[in-house]
């Protein structure tokens, strides 16, 4: 017998028990003795045992494993959210299957059929900035398909979404901007097909009104790509295009603040002196750069658990996607550092 290849008829051997005795001590059945049960566990762990999950899987007509679909594993956001993610999953005896779609729909898709083929109980989505057709989670829902969408969520009868307060982050960081005595707020916005981006600038305006200060317009720029490169080229020509240049930028991720950055160095301006600068999710590189970046946190581990529980819970029976008041919304934070504060 070869390691990795254990039985139960290969524990019954090793003890002189019926296949059936074992099975029962295994699932701690009543009628079997402690002393029984412990020998069975300690040879099980010798002979390094593990149920047959495809067996199990069709006894309990579960697989006991979920998909998770994000868009990038390198985002810093989403390994949180996967780390919070495999606590939940694992601490109740579930397997995780991931997959990137590189923020494409068709990858998007093919994701979904494997995982469908696979035979997975559940799934978790947040979707690429491709996606603004939702048919294919439509069907998923029309079937009574358990699903949860975090933090990138489409606006479907019957969604469970579990998303942080994008809205109210957006807000903070405009107002933090403005407490601190900067008088032209730029916005360098996200894909506006992203209900995450669309609420941040939603607060970036309401924050602006507030505090009676006009919203121009031009000031506020698509940045599709989320990529610092992008960013730095859009700051560049904001700096260069407009006399009364804005004083003061808020991000709609980290990276992108990071480009504005980079840019306004390059411009000779300061910062926080010349020009503030927030981001958004508290990225690792908000501490690394410097001076170190403001920036809104959102709870990725929250997310991640908060979502799973919710998933499992749907899988068990135990909810029904209609019993969850949706979304779920966890609270931001803003984080204040040195790109922003020019007074205490």
């Amino acid at each position: 017998m070869k390691i990795g290849q254990a039985t139960i008829k290969d524990i019954a051997r090793e003890l002189n028990l019926s296949a059936s005795t074992i099975s029962r001590a295994l699932k701690d059945y009543p009628g079997i003795s402690d002393e029984t049960k412990k020998k069975v566990k300690e040879v099980a762990e010798k002979l390094n045992y593990r149920p047959n999950a495809i067996a199990l899987s069709l006894r309990k007509s579960r697989s006991y494993t979920i998909g998770v679909i994000i868009p990038e594993v390198v985002h810093f956001f989403f390994s949180t959210v996967i780390s919070g993610i495999e606590e939940v999953a694992f601490s109740r005896g579930y397997n995780v299957i991931l997959t990137q779609t590189n923020e494409k729909l068709e990858r998007e898709k093919s994701s979904i059929n494997t995982m469908l083929s696979n035979q997975i109980d559940g799934f978790m989505i947040s979707f690429s900035k491709e996606t603004s057709d939702f048919d294919h989670f439509s069907q998923l829902l029309e079937q009574n398909y358990p699903i949860v969408f975090f933090d990138r969520v489409p606006d479907l009868d019957g969604a469970v979404n579990v998303i942080v307060d994008d809205y109210q982050g957006a807000y903070d960081a405009t107002k933090h901007l403005i407490e601190q005595g900067y008088n032209t707020i730029a916005h360098l916005a996200g894909p506006k097909n992203l209900k995450i981006c669309i609420e941040r600038e939603r607060g970036y305006r309401d924050a602006l009104k507030a505090h009676q200060m006009p919203i121009r317009e031009e000031f506020i720029l698509e940045c599709a790509d989320g990529t610092p490169e992008h960013s730095k080229e859009i700051t560049r020509k904001l700096i260069a295009n407009f006399a009364d240049k804005p004083d003061a930028i808020f991000a709609n991720n980290d990276m992108v603040a990071a480009g504005a950055m980079m840019a306004c160095k390059e411009a000779g301006l300061r910062i926080p002196e010349d020009v503030g600068i927030v981001g958004f999710s508290d990225w690792q590189i908000c501490t690394l750069v410097d001076p170190s970046l403001s920036s809104v946190y959102q709870p990725g581990f929250q997310i991640g658990s908060k979502a799973t529980e919710l998933l499992l819970d749907m899988i068990e029976k135990k909810i029904s996607a209609d019993q969850i008041q949706s979304p779920v919304v966890l609270n931001t934070k803003l984080i204040m550092r040195k790109s922003s504060k020019k007074r205490e």
